[in-house]
C-alpha cells in the first residue's frame, strides 16, 4: 500500500504548498482522494500516470478539496482519454462540474460517472474482487465524508516445494490457494496448511478530512492500518477548532489511539504555523506512531 501526498495544507494559498489531494495505491488500484487546485500539476510532477486514475473520491465541496477537479477532467479530455472516470462526492458535485463544462463547451469524450452521496451513515460505495471502499461520515461546516479503503483477503500462497513433494496435480492449485484440502495423485488427502502459506494481512487506509473531533467514527475505522486525520490547529488555538469544525493534532492522535490504528498521518495544517514538527510533538504526547504529511512525500506501508 502506497500513499503519495500531493497537497496537505488548509485553504489559505501559499506559494510553496498545495491544498488537499493524495493518491492511494492499494491492491493494483490507484485512487485519487480530494482534488484541490493544482492537483494535475502535482500528478505530473510526481510522474503519476493519469490513465491509471479511474476513481476520484471528494470529501466535501469546499474549494481547497475539489477546485482542481474540473481542470483535471478537462486535461483528461485534451489527452483523448477513453476510460470511464468515476467520481464519488456529496450531492451537488455533478451539477457544479457539469455546469462548468457546459459553459466552457468542454464536454468529455469519455464517460463521467457521478456517485452522489447524502447519507449520514457509513455506506459501501465501491467493491470489486480486491478492494472495498466505505464512507466515513464526518462533521464539518458542510456535508462531508471521509473514506475507508480495505483490501479483501488474498489467496494463500503455494509452497511449491511442498506441493511437488506431495505429488499434487496443477489442476488443484487454485483450490489450494482458496484454502481447501485436496487429493493428490495417489488419492491421499493433503491438508492445506501443509503445502501453503498464509496470505499477507489485508491493508486498510482511512482518510478523515475535514472534521471536528468525532468519536462516532471509531467503529468504522477500528484497527485501521493507517489513519490520515486532519490536524488544522495546535493546542494554542484549540478554541478555534469547534468554531471552524476542525481538529487539533492531539485530537487526531486521540482518535488514532481509540481506534487502535497502526500509524497516524497528520495533515491539513493551518498555514499560520511555521514548523510542522510541532504537530508531531503534540500528537506524540497521546499516540506513539505519528507521521507528518508533506507535499510530495510518499509513504509505503507493507
Amino acid at each position: 500500500m502506497k500513499l503519495t501526498i500531493l497537497g496537505c495544507y488548509s485553504a489559505t494559498p501559499r506559494t510553496l504548498s498545495n491544498t488537499t489531494s493524495q493518491v492511494l495505491e492499494i491492491n493494483n488500484h490507484m485512487f485519487l482522494i480530494d482534488c484541490g487546485e493544482g492537483t494535475q500539476v502535482e500528478l505530473r510532477r510526481h510522474r503519476i500516470k493519469f490513465n491509471r486514475i479511474k476513481h476520484v473520491f471528494i470529501s466535501h465541496l469546499h474549494g481547497d478539496h475539489f477546485f482542481g477537479l474540473v481542470g483535471l477532467i478537462s486535461t483528461f479530455r485534451l489527452l483523448t482519454r477513453e476510460a470511464d472516470l468515476h467520481i464519488y462526492g456529496p450531492k451537488g458535485i455533478k451539477e457544479v462540474i457539469t455546469l462548468q463544462m457546459k459553459l466552457a463547451d468542454s464536454w468529455t469524450n469519455y464517460k463521467l460517472i457521478f456517485h452522489e452521496l447524502e447519507s449520514n451513515t457509513s455506506q459501501l460505495i465501491f467493491e470489486d474482487d480486491a478492494v472495498e471502499v466505505y464512507t466515513i461520515p464526518l462533521e464539518h461546516r458542510v456535508y462531508t465524508n471521509g473514506y475507508l479503503f480495505k483490501e479483501k483477503e488474498r489467496d494463500r500462497k503455494l509452497d511449491i516445494v511442498a506441493v511437488e513433494r506431495a505429488n499434487i496435480d496443477v489442476a488443484y492449485f487454485r483450490k489450494l490457494k482458496q484454502g481447501f484440502d485436496v487429493m493428490n495423485e495417489d488419492g491421499v488427502l493433503i491438508k492445506n496448511e501443509t503445502v501453503t502459506k498464509p496470505a499477507e494481512k489485508p491493508k486498510s487506509y482511512a482518510f478523515c478530512s475535514d472534521t471536528v473531533y468525532k468519536e462516532d467514527i471509531l467503529p468504522i475505522i477500528k484497527d485501521v492500518d493507517v489513519l490520515y486525520h486532519e490536524s488544522t490547529f495546535l493546542d494554542q488555538h484549540a478554541h478555534l477548532a469547534p468554531k471552524t469544525k476542525h481538529s487539533t493534532a492531539k485530537e487526531a492522535a486521540t482518535i488514532a489511539k481509540l481506534a487502535n490504528a497502526g500509524t497516524l498521518v497528520l495533515g491539513h495544517y493551518s498555514s499560520r504555523y511555521p514548523n510542522l514538527e510541532d504537530f508531531r510533538s503534540e500528537a506524540l504526547t497521546v499516540f506513539d506512531k505519528v507521521e507528518l504529511a508533506e507535499d510530495g512525500k510518499t509513504f509505503s506501508f507493507n
